[in-house]
């Protein structure tokens, strides 16, 4: 046996180290990693899912191969555009392995759409999902104001689109100009372009910024790919959604992107936005020069017309002295008659206030009082015999009443030894029915109050209830004396 053994020949490599699975992957792993560190793969989305994690999983494919692809969260929330299958695209990454599943997987970190028809083709899908919300309405489009205090810019601080704003500005009307800085371009460009509008937005009136009164988007031309931020939906949604009137002035008169449909106005340039923004202050110096002119002729010769019928109407009027000479003469008539009128009438007044003043003596008061003080006493000596009567017959009604009424008062029956029930809240019991074992009961006697539980019984006081110790207690029947008395009206009870 042991010669047969010895007599084989010795297989090739058979004295290699073995290598376990993981082992063996490992060293896959790092060999595709260091041949492959850099990948750029053209090929059409397939499988898209985006997992709840953010990361994005996805295929690559052609007619005659499939990349397994992912995309890690902080890359795939880059992606200017939304991936969907069947979409052409240019990736760019590494190759590495998945040991876990014996494949290989591309790991992507940039991502574009390939060609210019798929840029075209996603812009053109884009436009009509934006378009269907209405944030391209008409309706929703604000006016630019005629003469802004304040105007802010979004855009790059060290591009020519800034300077040349800057000096139109400087030429047609000088105000107050805030940039709010922003990339134009690349894969930031977006986000930070939505900030500025909604930074510029979220400025109080009267802080320690002062709010543009306008703001404007300006950004020199390009290629499709270079003006892309301004496709983005994040980007069109801040200028749908800006309260401030925003003019765009993206690229050149035939670049047209998403942002101007949304903004409220759209310059062909970024110099064409100032002057949209701001009139021409020497022309409005002239404008305004001549209409002051024009004013002052027409205000001049306004005048000057009123003047003329000012005095054509003057003279048909008559003269002062011949209108008040009619009025004089009533008066200087009227003040003649009035003055002997006058003292005829205090004569007389003067002639009634003597004769009445004669018969005014104090002996003949004296006897007038005196004799209406007799006549007062005559008439009251003969109404106080009435008027006591009366009282005396009042005061006999109300002793009948009150017999009356003590006569059919409870307290009368309380005193022939019944009890009034309430309960604890001072509503009359009426029936035992009523009642329910152990309800808090307020018994009333003629000499006071107890209380008492309803279903309680108490033990007997030295035997049996109602026996006194002795033996049976003898009931001796009690006669009450009825006493009418001659005024008495009678007991309900």
């Amino acid at each position: 046996m042991d010669e047969r053994l010895e007599s084989q020949p010795e297989q090739p490599g058979s004295n290699s180290p073995e290598m376990t699975v993981s082992e063996l992957a490992g060293h896959l792993k790092r060999t595709v990693e260091e041949n492959f560190a850099f990948v750029r793969v053209r090929g059409e989305l397939g499988r898209v899912v985006l997992a709840k994690s953010g990361h994005l999983y996805f295929d690559i494919k052609d007619e005659g191969a499939t990349l397994n692809t992912v995309m890690w969260k902080g890359s795939a929330a880059k992606l200017p555009f939304n991936p969907e299958e069947g979409l052409e695209v240019v990736a760019e990454g590494r190759l590495s392995t998945y040991p876990g599943r014996s494949n290989y997987q591309m790991i992507a970190e940039r991502m574009r759409p390939a060609g210019l028809g798929a840029l075209m083709q996603l812009l053109e899908e884009r436009k009509k999902k934006l378009a269907a919300e209405g944030l391209f309405a008409q309706e929703r489009k604000k006016a630019i104001p005629f003469l802004p205090a304040v105007i802010g810019v979004v855009t790059s601080p060290t591009g020519a689109v800034i300077r040349d704003i800057l000096h139109r500005v400087r030429d047609r009307f000088p105000v107050h100009v805030i940039i709010w800085p922003a990339l134009v371009q690349g894969e930031r460009a977006a986000a930070e372009v939505e900030a500025g509008i909604r930074g510029f937005n979220a400025l109080k009136p009267g802080g320690a910024i002062p709010r543009p009164d306008v703001i404007i988007v300006a950004r020199g031309g390009g290629s499709i790919e270079d003006l892309w931020p301004f496709n983005e939906e994040r980007v069109v949604r801040a200028t749908a959604d800006s309260v401030i009137p925003l003019i765009s002035a993206v690229g050149h008169e035939t670049d047209m992107t998403l942002i101007d449909y949304a903004s409220d106005r759209r310059a062909p340039t970024p110099t064409g936005a100032a002057e949209m923004a701001l009139p021409v202050r020497a022309e409005l110096m002239a404008q305004v020069e001549t209409l002051g002119g024009r004013l002052s002729r027409r205000l001049v010769g306004t005048l000057e017309k009123r003047k003329l019928e000012l005095r054509s109407a003057s003279g048909r009027l008559p003269k002062l002295d011949a209108l008040l000479q009619g009025p004089r003469q009533r008066l200087d008539m009227a003040a003649q008659r009035f003055g002997g009128s006058l003292s005829r009438m205090l004569a007389r007044k003067r002639a009634r206030f003597d004769q009445a003043g004669g018969g005014l003596r104090p002996a003949a008061l004296r006897r007038e009082i005196a004799g209406k003080r007799s006549e007062v006493a005559r008439v009251s000596a003969r109404l106080k015999p009435a008027m006591e009567r009366r009282i005396r017959r009042l005061r006999e009604a109300l002793a009948g009443q009150a017999r009356v009424l003590e006569s059919v008062s409870h307290q009368r029956v309380l005193a022939r030894g019944f009890a009034l029930v309430t309960r604890s809240d001072g509503r009359l019991v009426r029936s035992a029915g009523s009642l329910a074992d152990g309800d808090k009961l307020r018994l009333r006697f003629a000499d006071g109050e107890r209380d008492a539980v309803a279903g309680a019984s108490a033990p007997p006081r030295g035997g049996d209830a109602g026996q006194a110790p002795g033996g049976p207690e003898k009931v001796r029947p009690r006669i009450r004396k009825r006493v009418r008395d001659e005024d008495d009206q009678g007991n309900l009870f």
